[in-house]
């Protein structure tokens, strides 16, 4: 089928005049429809199932999510509400996708004149780390259950477990090269007190949330994930180690402002593992790309032989940065809980 057929199974409105590869997601291939007249315009995807296998489940998480927040919104009077929240539109057959026989698509109405930012200022590490806490926020008292479209995505345990494995089964022979077990004992040095929000998790002083992925997780998902990228004073696989530093004034900015939007729901031991959630993801990262380079690279795209490791060297420097930032942090958010 082609993309204009895709399209005449959703109930849109208006004609359609063009169909255009749109952004520059690496999940979804992702199209902007233009109609005729005065009908919106709409965003077309192809929802990638090697990545979200269970697309019922992915589709009734993005319809919950996005029906109570806009339920809040409209309750707060809150004005332009389709600017605030995404709109999909059901298939013919009523499911909120439709499959081709080969592949599952979704559409939803494009929001006009919006700006993509590709960098990270402080001044916008401040409105990023508000903007998620507000989403979390408005998402504390969602009554459906939602479910893990990617189970254990950011279970530790279990990608450790992961790492364990390919270690186990050595398909490419790299996990005998002499740097590469000095990076394992960096990482099976610092396992147990990594794995320490699953522990907490299991003992019910945790809570999950909703995180921007839409599904349960802690919420150092948001926070300590946004802070792994944009709190690298460099590119996650510069090889040149003497960049790689953590830059502190981000993590206040965005932190600030995280707390902030966070002050409704936020709990204390939450508040306490900010600083563990900010190492963790760089680890978590870590452990994942190293395991993929012992695997053969078969899961991230490598430019070279070598680009799983330069990542993992990058991102355990990065870990170690983090870490001896600890004392900082934690002064830091105790300012902030003072004022």
């Amino acid at each position: 089928m082609n993309l204009k057929d895709i399209v005449s199974q959703f109930a849109i409105e208006g004609e359609v005049k063009d169909i255009a590869p749109f952004g520059g997601g690496l999940i979804n291939h992702t199209y902007k429809v233009t109609t005729e007249g005065n009908a919106p315009d709409y965003v077309l995807q192809n929802v990638n199932v090697a990545v979200f296998p269970d697309i019922d489940l992915l589709m009734n998480n993005i319809v919950e999510v996005t029906g109570h927040i806009r339920k809040k919104l409209e309750a707060a009077n809150t004005p332009d509400i389709d600017r605030k929240v995404l709109h999909f539109i059901p298939a013919k057959d009523g499911k909120m996708y439709y499959f081709d026989g080969e592949k599952y698509w979704r559409i939803m109405i494009c929001i006009p004149d919006c700006v993509t930012k590709t960098g990270v200022s402080i001044e916008s590490a401040y409105i990023v780390g508000e903007t998620f806490a507000n989403f979390q926020a408005m998402l504390a008292d969602i009554p459906a259950q939602l479910g893990e479209p990617i189970k254990d995505f950011h279970n530790m345990e279990w990608r450790l477990q992961q790492l364990k494995d390919a270690i186990a089964a050595n398909k490419s022979g790299r996990a005998d090269e002499p740097e590469v077990k000095e990076i394992l004992k960096d990482i099976f040095d610092r396992a147990d007190e990594y794995c320490k929000a699953e522990r907490l998790y299991r003992e019910g002083k945790l809570p999950k949330r909703i995180c921007h992925t839409v599904m349960p997780s802690f919420i150092f998902s948001d926070f300590g994930d946004f802070l792994r990228s944009a709190a690298n004073t460099t590119v996650e696989d510069d090889p040149d180690l003497s960049k790689v530093s953590f830059n502190f004034d981000i993590f206040k900015s965005f932190t600030k402002g995280y707390l902030k939007g966070a002050a409704s729901f936020i709990t204390p031991i939450e508040i306490e593992n900010l600083p563990f959630a900010t190492a963790l993801f760089p680890y978590m990262t870590l452990v994942r790309f190293i395991a993929d380079y012992i695997n053969g690279d078969v899961y991230f795209h490598c430019k070279y032989p070598e680009h799983n490791l330069v990542r993992s060297r990058n991102q355990l420097k990065l870990t170690k940065c983090v870490e001896a930032a600890f004392p900082q942090m934690e002064a830091f958010i105790a300012e902030q809980l003072k004022v």
